[in-house]
């Protein structure tokens, strides 16, 4: 009997290398995929048909004409989609339209992130674009202009570049989201593009009326669109602020490009999230005395990645977070901490591991950081391995005799779906 190998995917945005896993003989040992793990990827003349096929409005070249002012919004290292894929399209359609470089402008639609460097500009966007348009940062703090108040009582302010351009467009992907549902859609202008305070009423102030669900289990949202009042109050804004053109992208397990929905923001939306929902689903495993998850292709954002081992464990078993961000886990001026006992507006200490069910959490990477530790629960219950060799000693002695096991290979991504 030889070793059960899982192969899985890791450093997005750095190389995108596989990982080994072995497993010893004697386990039980199953791979949890997606529905759509072996989607085929689009190619040029795919993309393009689908980008010229919008839901609820016109193309985007007719869109364009009589416009004097473009803006592209795209996200951040955050997110697997691959922007500069679809972009050359998008550009190819503006310029047909009558538009100049000069009357068109990227900035970068990532909230309350950190800034981006040129480097990750040149990853989202291409090398060829950061050298021929020019590309901002957003400030959630400076620079805003005010819209309205939606009936929730978010008070709605938007970055000054984007609402002095008469064309907005949106490029970014459409992935299970555990407060709002699904990624996508409106999501790229709030919490996009908005200042600080519009974003903490939106997520900690409605996300308390998402709490409940959310203790009694954690994935609960995730892909239920319809029951988020985030969601429903932040499409509510940018309808308010106005988005003419949105781009969603859907993606597989290597995060190549799948299926482009495009169009007026609702309604591209609702439509990629029924796509999204085909495509990203998982049978769960049950019962599992060890349930590792990878959070590729989110590593740098790894609790959004965790919800399968809150699922799939047995009581009192191991969670195993593989997480090889290079960079680290990605600051967050709202939930991240910034000193010893104090953190951003939804910050708040973590006196219990977020995963419920597990005795132990050992952490797999390359790119430890003390802090980024204490995300997982109290330090006695949180474990750091450096190598997958670390986790099976740990492993082989809590479970000499052999245990079952599931492998999430890219649960950031992965979308719960009924046992398996």
């Amino acid at each position: 009997m030889t070793d059960t190998t899982i192969r899985i995917p890791t450093h997005a945005w750095y190389g995108d290398r596989d990982m080994e896993l072995p497993f010893p003989a004697s386990w039980q040992v199953e791979e949890c995929r997606m529905a759509g793990h072996d989607a085929p990827a689009l190619d040029d003349d795919q993309l393009r048909e689908q980008l010229n096929t919008p839901l609820g409005t016109a193309c985007l070249r007719e869109l364009a004409k009589g416009r004097k002012q473009a803006v592209i919004l795209f996200d951040d290292l955050t997110r697997p989609a691959p922007t500069w894929r679809i972009l050359p399209m998008v550009l190819a359609e503006l310029h047909a339209a009558g538009f100049t470089e000069d009357r068109i402008r990227f900035v970068g639609a990532f909230a309350n992130h950190a800034v981006m460097s040129h480097e990750d500009f040149v990853k989202k966007l291409g090398a060829d674009v950061v050298r021929r348009y020019r590309v901002y940062n957003h400030n959630p703090f400076d620079h805003l202009v005010e819209v309205g108040t939606t009936s929730s009582g978010t008070r709605v302010e938007i970055n000054r570049e984007v609402m002095s351009c008469d064309l907005r467009i949106g490029i970014g992907g459409l992935i299970p989201h555990l407060a709002a549902g699904f990624g996508g859609g409106a999501k790229l202008v709030v919490p996009g593009v908005a200042g600080i305070a519009t974003v903490d009423h939106n997520h900690r102030v409605l996300g308390r009326r998402n709490a409940a669900a959310r203790a009694a289990n954690p994935s609960h949202l995730l892909g239920n669109v319809d029951e988020s009042v985030v969601r429903q109050d932040l499409e509510e804004a940018v309808a308010m602020v106005g988005l003419d053109f949105k781009v969603d992208l859907l993606i597989n397990q290597r995060r190549e490009v799948v299926q482009v929905f495009a169009g007026q923001f609702m309604e591209q939306h609702r439509a990629g999230v029924d796509a999204a929902k085909r495509l990203y689903t998982t049978p769960l495993a049950a019962q599992c005395d060890v349930v590792v998850v990878n959070t590729y292709p989110i590593e740098n954002q790894a609790t959004k990645g965790i919800w399968p081992a809150d699922l799939s464990l047995k009581e009192g078993g191991v969670a195993v977070v593989v997480s090889e961000s290079v960079e680290g886990q990605a600051p967050h001026y709202l939930v991240g901490r910034f000193g010893s006992d104090y953190g951003g507006a939804i910050w708040k200490p973590v006196t219990k591991s977020p995963i419920r069910k597990a005795s132990l959490v050992l952490v797999c990477s390359n790119y430890q950081s003390r802090v980024d530790l204490d995300m997982y629960g109290p330090g006695e219950h949180v474990v750091p391995c450096h190598t997958w060799s670390e986790v099976l000693i740990h492993l082989t002695q809590r479970y000499p005799h052999g245990a079952k096991a599931a492998v999430y290979p890219y649960g950031s991504i992965q979308l719960p779906g009924s046992a398996g």
